[in-house]
């Protein structure tokens, strides 16, 4: 369980194809000497098992489903991820519950800054959007937001500060780059309810 608020950025240097995963190899100084080969990390909203430490390096093993249903598959060396350890029980919760179980792709529309900060306008798919409501919560690539407007259909607007835009990999994103998304876990619960009531 994850928080969505992102520790540090790491940067992928290394990508292996095996026959049935594909492995990457994360550098984050400062946050990879902390974490123990099982642990788990939360790499741009994905939960993900770290299977060795090396230094300021640590490495993940994706299979395929994380490949197709996330922007995993497009990672190359230089890409740069955002990075969050678990929660810890009895710990503050400063954004809100993340599971690091992604629901969808979309895809940044657009960014305007607005003063000293960000309008970003995403795409998001169906499913997600009937758990999105106006001043909800979201998580883009492991970053715990509050919706600002849906300001058209399939399409999510949040207001990002400038330490956000400066300390996760929003603020590199341009129109059209791919992003992770989870729905809020609350509402994808309140939704299995009333769908069951209705069956």
């Amino acid at each position: 369980m994850f928080t969505g608020i992102v520790e540090a950025m790491g940067e992928i240097t290394a990508t292996e194809d095996r026959e049935t995963t594909r492995t990457f190899r994360v550098r984050a100084p400062g946050l990879a000497p902390s974490l123990s080969r099982g642990a788990s990390i939360s790499i741009d909203g994905v939960c993900f098992t770290a299977v060795a430490i090396d230094g300021d390096d640590f490495t993940v093993d994706a299979i395929g489903t994380t490949l197709e249903r996330t922007v995993a598959a497009s990672y190359a060396i230089g890409t740069r991820v955002n990075l969050e350890r678990p929660m810890q029980l009895g710990a503050r919760l400063d954004g809100h519950l993340v599971q690091g179980h992604v629901d969808g792709v979309g895809h940044l529309v657009e960014s305007i800054k607005s003063g000293e900060f960000w309008l970003m306008d995403f795409s998001i798919p169906e499913d997600v959007l009937g758990l999105t409501i106006k001043h909800g919560s979201i998580t883009l690539n492991g970053v715990s937001l509050t919706v600002s407007e849906l300001p058209a259909p399939g399409v999510c607007r949040i207001g990002v500060i400038p330490f956000t835009h400066e300390h996760t990999n929003l603020g590199i994103l341009e129109a059209g780059d791919r992003i992770n998304i989870e729905g809020d876990m609350i509402g994808k619960y309140v939704g299995r309810v009333l769908a069951s009531r209705d069956d």
